[in-house]
């Protein structure tokens, strides 16, 4: 069985037992959470049903440092910044169909 979730403004598939990195979401490690479905379905079937997804809060965690670096030639202007993405890590427990 597999799900299409909706979180953060992104969209994964998503199967039982999967692990993945989202934008940060307001719960404690540990907690239980339900996530937006726009699409399930079961290997057997193929069709396409509403679905309840619920996932476990592994850890809240911070992605890789993006170098942000802005130059103008000629002017001697230089910028450089750097940026660290807030992210809840999880891990999908259930997906049941209506």
């Amino acid at each position: 069985m597999y799900a299409i979730i909706e979180t953060g403004g992104r969209q994964y598939w998503v199967q039982p037992g999967e692990t993945l990195q989202v934008n940060k979401l307001t719960a404690e490690k540990g907690a239980t959470i339900e996530l937006k479905t726009l699409w399930a379905a079961e290997e057997e079937k193929k069709s396409s049903q509403k679905a309840k997804v619920t996932a476990e809060v592994v850890r809240q965690t911070r992605g890789r440092k993006i170098v942000v670096f802005k130059k103008r030639p000629k002017s001697r202007y230089s910028r450089q910044a750097g940026h660290r993405q807030e992210l809840t890590e999880i891990r999908i427990k259930d997906i049941s169909l209506n």
